[in-house]
């Protein structure tokens, strides 16, 4: 009894690695392939064709690039292993219209969609085992605007207009100088909506020639006091509300001096002041001259010696000849990505006729004979 279950797990045994050892015969090695290879690309559209059969909603794929092609062979016909990308085409899903026919979709996603294929041929047949696409990305959380929290602004806002001007006409009027002191940088600017609006402003300001017992306000004659370079910085917070019909409040916090150096500062642009009643028109110094240069030295400047030198090493490596289609071979052996199946030309966004990219992403169908859909409400 004993020997005849022996015997037949025996038998069991050769003729399970009778059919391994067939399989692995029939099973063929592995052979890479050519990526613009018209096999493969018979391969990957069979693939895409089979893939937008399982669309119900949005818009059918169109194949773009073949990106890797392996080909296995077996005793009844060749199985390729795919790699491609593809773009949305301007077919709706459902439609009889074949992909083949289709172009690009101008707008939406720009970047093409990841697509990996298994498809089974012999002579007379084609037939896709397996397609997968990657229709839309890893979703990336992101954290939502506090509301009621500072926010910073530009140094150049038009609404550091008032909180500027309260802050230094308070400066002005309470500081233990004999002159008024005008604005000279921005260091930083936020905005917070409170009660009103809070501004926090940090900026310094310079002495200018206008004394207080000749001048009570800032006016076009005060400018900066060459001989007498004296310099303020503060932290202004001042409060907002015109609706309220009540004055600015400012809170400051002054020292002398520049603003100190780990502060980021920011000049204002020429021609520009928050303070435009009371523009500056200050005149620029005149440039220092050159040191004398030794007779005999070229009369180029560093700058100008050092800008020919980067020139001729930009013409050095600038001039390299292109590659030849002998080395392009090299680095792409298998020429791999193939060539796109048709050009690409988006519609940025915004552009007239270009729908939301929301839209495009659902492939909401378009409404006709004038009937509105569920999508042309969300306008």
């Amino acid at each position: 009894m004993r020997s005849g279950v022996g015997l037949c797990v025996l038998a069991l045994l050769c003729l399970h690695s009778s059919v391994l050892g067939q399989e692995a015969v029939e099973s063929g090695p592995v052979v890479p392939m050519f990526c613009d290879n018209p096999v493969a690309e018979k391969a990957a559209s069979n693939a895409v064709h089979k893939f937008n059969e399982k669309l119900s909603t949005g818009y059918k794929l169109a194949l773009f690039q073949i990106h890797k092609s392996i080909k296995k062979e077996n005793s009844s016909g060749s199985v390729y292993e795919l790699q491609f990308t593809s773009r949305r085409s301007d077919c709706l899903a459902g439609s009889d219209k074949p992909w083949t026919d289709c172009d690009y979709l101008p707008y939406g996603r720009k970047k093409p969609l990841l697509c990996n294929a298994t498809v089974f041929m012999t002579e007379t047949e084609t037939h896709t085992e397996t397609v997968d696409c990657l229709l839309d990305d890893y979703v990336v959380s992101e954290k939502a605007d506090c509301l009621g929290c500072p926010v910073e602004i530009d140094e150049n806002s038009e609404d550091l207009n008032v909180p500027l001007s309260v802050s230094i006409s308070k400066y002005n009027s309470i500081s233990d100088s004999t002159h008024l002191f005008t604005l000279h940088t921005i260091g930083h600017a936020t905005r917070q909506v409170v009660a009103g609006f809070r501004f926090k402003v940090r900026f310094d300001m310079r002495r200018t020639t206008c004394a207080k017992d000749e001048h009570k306000d800032l006016n076009e004659l005060c400018v900066p006091d060459e001989k007498n370079v004296e310099y303020s910085n503060c932290n202004s917070t001042v409060d907002v509300a015109p609706w309220r019909l009540e004055p600015p409040q400012a809170q400051m916090q002054c020292e002398p001096g520049q603003l100190p150096p780990t502060v980021f500062t920011r000049r204002r642009p020429p021609g520009w002041s928050p303070l435009r009643n009371f523009l500056l028109n200050v005149r620029p110094s005149a440039p220092a001259a050159p040191p004398p240069q030794p007779t005999g030295a070229s009369s180029q400047s560093p700058s100008q010696a050092a800008a020919k030198e980067e020139s001729s090493e930009e013409d050095a490596t600038g001039t390299k000849p292109s590659a030849s289609p002998a080395e392009a071979a090299k680095a792409h052996p298998l020429h791999c990505p193939s060539k796109p199946w048709k050009p690409f030309n988006p519609v940025a966004p915004g552009a007239p006729g270009a729908p939301t990219e929301a839209t495009v992403e659902v492939g909401a169908t378009p409404s006709t004979d004038g009937v509105l859909s569920d999508t042309d409400l969300l306008g």
